[in-house]
């Protein structure tokens, strides 16, 4: 066989069933597509006049009217854009994929911008074909002298064309619609769908049913070209008083769907707080009034404008999943699209119009990651500056908002590092009085006098702030009190500070109510972090920043709770734990359990459990990935918790004394409930057995 060499050929019988049934994933995207076409023609003709070769009829208005007809199953889209030729209708509609957009900014590059010029692949024509059996367009084109068009295609590969008789500029595609998809030439069903896609593009449209028989009254003087007029209403007048304005019967308008200049495109300072609040109502339908939002409005190095919405929303009983619309020259595209809009953006609510997003043919998928991660970078970069802007300039205004937006944040910063480096001085954090501190503001807080004699060393103070002497209970019972030369001389002996900053926050102001007042009486502070996502997010904070170290209030006894002692005071509360670790462990029997005794400020706390940091978070890691097969106690469940008995109690003194007593194991196990109803719940046996308990000690006291 000789070598031959040729040109690959597409064959369009082939490929053409292709277009109709997989190039759109929604078929009632038709209504899109040639409703764009037509506002490119529209826009096409409105720039031929501005550039002087053409000159538009006086008091033109470019408009779109889509017509149903649900007893022909019809719908009709006529514009009265510039129209095409025969040569015209065989390049862009008979060539499958010439898109006439492009043609038409490649000739007029030089002599305007190709603004609002939706088309780009010329494929958008060819979705009618997923609902009709049959279409025809109807054309005749701005150029002098030119001959109406009259096209005809049953859904194959062959078509007729003939001279038409359209007899004023424009184009009108009728659809035929298949037996499926009769819901689209529905009114209802129309207008839905035109809203859904099409509320916010540059031209009117405005729908209809044909040969309607619906009227409606309006005032003579409210008459507007075109009306039909079925019954003029002549008023009666009463004796004395003058007749009212003569009322018309006019057959029903067509109804405008759309706004063509949607906030999004006006600037910022043309825009008041009822417009934003007018617009979000409209689009989002929702009432609840937002927060605050953010106008974008971008030129370079890409074309970008939006509007963000903060909404108010109810974590408890309201999904958190917001809406942004994506528009592409003022069509709508899709809902979230990730890969524009940053995750965490996606609880907010809004729009975003980006004319320079690189789609695919169908115009709802994406291309080019490179440049739509610069589009998300940007977005991402704004809402940054917004916000910290906004805690700068008006932190008190921001503190008003705070306990909304700050999940969205918190979810923000765990999932872009880079909206996480702009935010971590932004984060607000408040603190037991009620009052809002920045990260910044919580590192710079220095622990405060708490009242000790710090001369002598040997005075601490109780819990009323009253200078108390320091008793330690001997293992005899007895009190004993050390000379001043035997309390060690913490301050010569202290180490470097360390340069770890510790920040203690509360997870339930309820439960840890007992330390939130040690802390309060102590004047230390503490922040309050409640929310599911605190725990990561602090986590993710300490892993960026090495120095700063979260540890929950119950999690340790610090010094600052312990009343200054000597060494020989300390030996003999070493020496009186290890008999009270004896008791308790067969009292409650706890073999695993750890036991403290410790010379609390506070007399009236007898017992406190603490659980380490690390171990909690363990914890509670188990629990959030429900972990089967492990055992809790091997990060500190019950067996590792530890339990602080006060030394100065008199209920701790009691069992020192009476370690064999008959109410000893009673007591023993009040004093461990009571120590963990300020930590954790107790579970429903527990508390079964604490109630009980409770009673029994009342009915000792009646004796």
């Amino acid at each position: 066989m000789a070598e031959r060499h040729g040109s690959l050929s597409i064959n369009s019988e082939n490929i053409f069933p292709i277009i109709k049934k997989w190039l759109y994933s929604d078929h009632d995207i038709f209504f899109r597509e040639l409703i764009s076409n037509g506002c490119d023609a529209i826009t096409k003709l409105k720039k031929l006049d501005m550039v002087g070769e053409y000159s538009l009829p006086d008091g033109y208005k470019g408009r779109m009217d889509i017509v149903v007809s649900p007893e022909k199953k019809t719908i009709q889209f006529i514009d009265n854009g510039l129209g095409m030729t025969e040569t015209e209708v065989d390049e862009y509609i008979n060539q499958i994929a010439f898109s006439g957009a492009t043609d038409f900014i490649e000739k007029y590059k030089d002599k305007t911008n190709e603004d609002q010029i939706i088309g780009h692949f010329g494929l958008g024509f060819y979705s009618a074909f997923m609902v009709a059996d049959e279409v025809h367009i109807d054309t005749l084109s701005y150029t002098q002298g030119a001959a109406p068009v009259h096209w005809e295609c049953d859904g194959g590969t062959e078509f007729s064309m003939t001279e038409g008789n359209r007899k004023e500029v424009g184009t009108t595609i009728t659809l035929f619609l298949n037996e499926e998809v009769l819901e689209f030439c529905n009114e209802y069903k129309a207008r839905e769908v035109i809203k859904k896609y099409c509320s916010f593009m540059p031209t009117e449209i405005y729908l209809s049913k044909e040969n309607t028989t619906d009227t409606t009254t309006i005032n003579e003087d409210e008459k507007q070209e075109g009306d039909e007029v079925v019954e003029t209403i002549q008023p009666e007048a009463k004796e004395g008083e003058e007749p009212g304005p003569v009322r018309l019967k006019i057959k029903k308008r067509p109804e405008l769907l759309n706004e063509t200049a949607p906030l999004w495109t006006k600037h910022p300072n043309e825009c008041s707080k009822e417009d934003y609040l007018e617009f979000y109502r409209k689009v989002f339908l929702d009432y609840k009034e937002p927060l605050f939002w953010i106008h974008l409005n971008m030129d370079y190095p890409f074309n970008l404008k939006g509007i963000l919405y903060f909404p108010k929303i109810n974590m408890e009983y309201e999904s958190i999943e917001g809406t942004i619309k994506l528009y592409n020259n003022q069509v709508f595209i899709a809902d979230n699209i990730k890969e524009v809009i940053p995750e965490f953006l996606l609880l907010l609510k809004g729009v975003i119009d980006c004319p320079d997003l690189p789609l695919n043919v169908s115009r709802s998928a994406l291309q080019n990651d490179g440049f739509v991660n610069k589009i998300s970078e940007y977005i991402t970069k704004k809402v940054a500056d917004k916000l910290s802007g906004m805690c700068k300039t008006d932190k008190e205004e921001y503190e008003k908002y705070w306990d909304d937006i700050s999940p969205f944040i918190k979810f923000g910063c765990l999932k872009d590092d880079k909206f996480c480096e702009k935010m971590t001085d932004y984060i607000l954090f408040k603190n037991l009085e009620g009052k809002y501190l920045t990260l910044p503001e919580c590192l710079e807080v220095k622990p405060v006098d708490t009242g000790e004699e710090e001369a002598s060393g040997e005075s601490a103070v109780d819990e009323e702030g009253n200078a108390v002497e320091a008793q330690v209970v001997s293992q005899g019972g007895s009190e004993a009190t050390e000379d001043i030369e035997d309390v060690e001389d913490t301050e010569d002996g202290q180490e470097e500070e360390s340069k770890e900053k510790v920040l203690y926050y509360v997870t339930d102001e309820q439960q840890q109510s007992q330390y939130i007042r040690m802390f309060k009486a102590a004047k230390m502070d503490a922040v309050i972090l409640t929310h599911n996502i605190d725990q990561p997010f602090v986590s993710q904070l300490e892993m960026k920043n090495q120095h700063i170290k979260f540890m929950r209030i119950d999690a340790d006894l610090t010094d600052t709770f312990k009343a200054k002692t000597g060494k020989k005071a300390q030996e003999e509360m070493k020496a009186q734990a290890e008999e009270l670790s004896k008791v308790f462990k067969k009292a409650l029997k706890r073999d695993g359990m750890q036991v403290k005794v410790e010379m609390l400020k506070n007399k009236k706390i007898a017992s406190m459990i603490t659980l380490s940091e690390e171990s909690r978070r363990m914890q509670d890691m188990m629990k959030m990935y429900a972990m089967p097969g492990m055992d809790p106690s091997v990060f500190g469940g019950k067996e590792g918790e530890t339990l602080i008995l006060n030394a100065g109690h008199p209920l701790v003194q009691y069992v020192t004394q009476n370690k064999e007593g008959s109410h000893t194991k009673m007591i023993c196990e009040q004093l461990y409930d009571l120590a963990k109803l300020q930590h954790a719940p107790l579970n429903g046996e527990d508390m079964s057995r604490f109630i009980t308990r409770s009673n029994e000690i009342m009915m000792l006291l009646t004796k």
